[in-house]
């Protein structure tokens, strides 16, 4: 078990929580629009042109800064890293284009629960009640919203798939919140997409098709997102404790709904907004919490 630093401020911790809202937000976005190159394209190729055109986001930076910049001082740590989201995102892409929405949402909303048990058990972070209150209320509200939606589509062996990332996912995370106590967010976050892109390259090569023009425009698009979400989600590991920040991943079902709305047309359902509103809830309860715990 990892000796736990100086505990953060609550004004750390507030912080780290908004970094985690914004990181959300973004992953939102992207998850639609790799939903759809998934039907046009591979899905492992599809998950490989997305780390790469990260890295291609990141390449000007890398090159003004200097490359010495980027180097990170944990090595082998940013390599396990990326195996292990690797691994990951080969069951989650794999299960991607079988699997509706509303089941993605809820095996993704599994996640919180593993990386604060993880954060817990691996990072000695203290195992606050107020958090694992506010986890258990937002994933009821995630519930309420994704119940009436689910669907057998694809049968339950998809949704096995997807549901076996999580765990991976966590593990990756926790990697991260040790990395950010020796490198800078977005050397994390470059290494991130240098050593996905290199592992999930074999993948690729066997069901390789040539992108159109506009294909390479929305996987160039999610390097962008997939780049700032991930700086937004490590640079809330850094200045918070992990097992904080995860009751706000539950907001992500409003973001997920509102991006329907305005960009499908899709009209949310009544328990859509009252799932929301408990996810609100729980999040500005834990929020205030964390603001008077010191």
């Amino acid at each position: 078990m990892t000796t736990p630093s100086a505990r953060p401020t609550r004004a750390a911790t507030l912080r780290g929580m908004a970094w985690m809202a914004a990181a959300g937000l973004l992953f939102c976005v992207l998850n639609a629009i790799a939903r759809r190159l998934t039907l046009e394209i591979d899905p492992f190729q599809t998950q490989f042109l997305r780390y790469l055109a990260g890295l291609v986001v990141l390449l000007p930076f890398m090159l003004r800064t200097g490359l010495a910049a980027w180097r990170p001082h944990d090595l082998p740590g940013q390599a396990w890293r990326g195996l292990v989201h690797t691994v990951g995102l080969l069951l989650w892409f794999w299960a991607l284009p079988h699997v509706p929405l509303a089941d993605m949402t809820a095996i993704g909303f599994t996640g919180p629960i593993f990386i604060m048990a993880g954060a817990v058990l691996f990072l000695g972070e203290p195992m606050v009640r107020a958090r694992w209150v506010a986890a258990g209320i937002g994933f009821l509200g995630v519930m309420i919203v994704v119940t009436p939606q689910l669907s057998a589509v694809g049968g339950g062996f998809w949704s096995l798939v997807m549901l076996s990332s999580s765990p991976l996912f966590a593990a990756s995370f926790l990697i991260t919140k040790a990395l950010t106590r020796r490198d800078r967010p977005a050397v994390i976050v470059a290494w991130q997409a240098i050593t996905v892109a290199a592992f999930t390259l074999p993948f690729a090569i066997p069901g390789w098709t040539w992108p159109s023009v506009t294909q390479w425009g929305w996987f160039l698009l999610t390097g962008l997102l997939g780049s700032a979400g991930h700086w937004c989600l490590t640079e809330a590991f850094r200045i918070a404790d992990v097992s904080a920040t995860q009751p706000v991943k539950f907001i992500d079902m409003v973001w997920a709904a509102a991006l329907g709305w305005l960009v499908f047309a899709e009209v949310p359902a009544t328990t859509t907004f009252a799932g929301a509103a408990i996810i609100f809830a729980a999040t500005t309860w834990i929020a205030r919490r964390e603001a008077t715990r010191r």
